[in-house]
């Protein structure tokens, strides 16, 4: 994995039609050395010249810095913004509490995951993260639904100048109060935030992440993002790291990638991302459905209860893991012991803290049990893989 890593499909370098943007950190990665490939419309840091398997491998003992100022940030202000947001998520975005966040789902009238996001209750506003590739329809579909006439009537604040730095790994915390000390960054919970300086530098900080490590992710001005990286380089304890470690990271992790693991084709019942549905919004919550896609994502939540229904969920995200080291890919065709398709792998590497091949995929439900054991063709040859339990390995958030 380290100069001969194989980029995964969503990470491969393609022709782009428009000029790439640039994050604010894009000389800073060119000086690092790093490679840089295009991603969701910016030329992007895939990896730094010791390679991913260092910096995989480094995140989990020590601390990496992620740039992942491609994503979309934006403020939702108004009286009635969590009203108007739960409108098109399923759920709770009325009873976040202040400061904390919460992992949420944009729906279409299908019950189709249009994106994932991530929203914080900041008191006057909500404070929303939307994936790179999808922040532009995402902004349209805010603008669409809860402004003009007859709408909840909320202003969508993009904060286009503003960066995104994730510092992740067990040693986070450590560097964090080495940077502001008068901080108490070990009593902070996993998914709650704060509003701090770090040298004079106002930052908008929550305690949350894509590798399955304790870490922060921190919102500061463009203009102070490079100053904020090198800052954070200086500890000992942290190293940049780049976007394949970050996506062998989270395939460890058990977490999705939009694109590949959900889309409009998976609802979230399929996805396996039914925790992420709240209790308010079910059908025996007190504030049941109302958002698209509700009748069709309620009835697969019933069937789930019901054993002679679950049939009518045609498929379900799995987690894989593979007997051999061989890495099973994106679009990998899955089949059962006759060899017939069954389902594909939508995420697949080398996990190098498992140690062995893991993988995230679409079966049947009847396939879908933990210990199914399933087959994946690879180039022609057959590799046995297990339906297995995600995370591959074990999360290491600050719960308290």
């Amino acid at each position: 994995m380290n100069q001969t890593y194989e980029l995964p499909p969503a990470l491969e370098p393609a022709a782009a039609s428009t000029p790439l943007q640039k994050t604010a950190l894009h000389a800073l990665h060119v000086e690092l050395g790093a490679r840089m490939v295009p991603f969701a419309g910016y030329e992007m840091p895939v990896q730094y010249p010791k390679g991913v398997l260092q910096e995989h491998q480094h995140t989990r003992t020590a601390a990496g810095l992620f740039d992942v100022s491609h994503m979309g940030q934006m403020k939702l202000v108004g009286p009635s913004a969590a009203e108007g947001l739960e409108l098109l998520v399923p759920m709770d975005i009325v009873g976040l509490a202040r400061y904390h966040q919460r992992y949420a789902l944009f729906t279409d009238g299908a019950g189709g995951i249009l994106d994932d996001l991530m929203v914080t209750h900041c008191g006057e506003y909500l404070f929303v993260v939307v994936n790179a590739a999808c922040k532009v329809q995402d902004t349209a579909h805010l603008r669409a639904e809860l402004g003009g006439p007859g709408k909840p009537g909320c202003d969508i604040i993009e904060l286009d100048d503003y960066a995104l730095l994730a510092l992740q790994g067990p040693e986070a915390v450590h560097v964090m109060t080495c940077l502001c000390p008068k901080v108490d960054f070990a009593s902070w919970l996993f998914m709650t935030a704060r509003e701090i300086a770090i040298e004079g530098m106002p930052c908008f900080v929550t305690r949350s992440g894509y590798t399955g490590e304790d870490g922060f992710e921190i919102s500061i001005e463009s203009r102070h993002a490079e100053r904020l990286a090198r800052l954070l380089l200086q500890q000992p304890e942290v190293q940049p790291i780049g976007l394949g470690a970050r996506d062998s990271l989270r395939l460890e992790a058990g977490l999705c990638l939009y694109g590949n693991d959900i889309d409009t084709d998976t609802t979230p019942v399929e996805g396996s991302l039914t925790w992420a549905i709240s209790k308010a919004r079910r059908a025996d919550g007190p504030r049941p459905g109302g958002f698209p896609g509700d009748k069709k994502i309620m009835a697969q939540l019933a069937a789930m209860k019901d054993a002679g229904s679950r049939d009518a969920i045609t498929k379900k995200r799995v987690g894989l893991v593979g007997i051999e080291r061989t890495p099973v890919r994106e679009g990998t065709p899955l089949v059962d012991a006759e060899g017939n398709t069954i389902g594909r792998v939508t995420s697949g590497t080398f996990g190098p803290t498992a140690q062995r091949a893991v993988a995230l995929g679409y079966v049947p439900a009847s396939h879908a049990a933990i210990g199914t054991e399933v087959t994946a063709m690879v180039r022609g040859k057959p590799v046995v893989m297990h339906v297995a339990a995600t995370p591959f390995v074990p999360n290491h958030y600050y719960r308290g």
